[in-house]
């Protein structure tokens, strides 16, 4: 039985979406996390060894400076890590369902970048709020979990289509960015009641980002090809293999294979880049419903190409 599953994970990463990816990876770090702590539960007799406490604060990000500096990969690491399953479930869910959206509209070259940028925003928002408002009572308090990453994502949809209708259960159908609206004032009255206060400035902090990444889309800045260009590049050093100097140019311009199924080039964009830009910003003032069918052709297939 585990080898299906484990044949199952894997086709799955190879053939699905980036989304997929995403969630797949922070599913089996959970179960990967908690596995250590029912060994160690278990050795201790009932009682939680601490060295638990040692190996989960070596992968997250932490209040104190040193720390972070020491553990650099922890400001990575944090954003896919997760002990509890109703957090991992929450965050999986609103991952997959915002996801879809920016995706849809944008391209899902976008996802992965946009994840990794919130969940980096979302770290110094935490650290920093962590060492102006001292919430730890000048204790060392750390942060974890994809949420800063996964706000992003969702901040992002509701501006790139705010008047997109959600079905929700017991309400009914309710326009994208009041969703939106609600679930950032949900972390404001976090922060206000002083409940997980590191974690809602955390998910401000994505949040911030997500808007800026759509505003800056609308502008003709498009962060995901840099963040893309920089994984390739990390991916082929990893992959120790000579790249011949005439295609370098070329190379650069592809998605990780590990993440995505398709090649995507900036000079693809550049003919279709002005067209994109406007639709994006009718969308942004005057909503969804507002696209003649024309436009929500070019989407499509604009979404289709990234």
């Amino acid at each position: 039985m585990i080898g299906s599953i484990i044949d199952d994970l894997k086709r799955e990463f190879s053939t699905g979406t980036v989304l997929h990816r995403i969630i797949i990876i922070n599913v089996l770090v959970f179960v990967a996390i908690n596995v250590v702590k029912f060994v160690l539960r278990i050795k201790g007799a009932g009682e939680l060894d601490p060295l638990y406490y040692e190996i989960l604060h070596f992968f997250t990000i932490s209040s104190d400076l040193i720390h972070n500096l020491k553990h650099p990969w922890s400001l990575l690491t944090s954003m896919f890590l997760h002990e509890g399953f109703w957090h991992l479930l929450w965050n999986m869910l609103f991952l997959y369902w915002f996801g879809r959206i920016v995706a849809d509209l944008v391209g899902t070259a976008k996802i992965l970048p946009l994840y990794l940028l919130g969940g980096l925003a979302g770290a110094v928002f935490f650290w920093f709020s962590a060492v102006v408002l001292d919430y730890g009572g000048g204790q060392e308090v750390f942060a974890l979990g994809a949420s800063a990453g996964v706000m992003a994502v969702v901040v992002a949809s509701g501006m790139i289509a705010p008047d997109y209708n959600l079905r929700l259960l017991l309400i009914g159908d309710v326009k994208l960015k009041y969703v939106v609206a609600v679930l950032v004032f949900l972390d404001l009255v976090g922060i206000a009641n002083y409940d997980n206060t590191g974690g809602h400035f955390a998910h401000i902090g994505g949040a911030v980002l997500g808007w800026l990444f759509v505003r800056q889309l609308q502008q003709g800045n498009d962060w995901s090809i840099t963040i893309n260009h920089m994984l390739t590049r990390i991916k082929h050093f990893f992959d120790r293999e000579p790249q011949p100097v005439h295609r370098r140019k070329r190379e650069t311009t592809m998605v990780v294979k590990r993440f995505y199924q398709k090649e995507e080039s900036s000079s693809a964009e550049v003919p279709h880049q002005d067209r994109l830009d406007a639709i994006l910003d009718k969308i942004s003032k005057s909503g969804y419903d507002s696209l003649t069918k024309d436009e929500i052709s070019f989407l499509e297939d604009a979404s289709k190409q990234k």
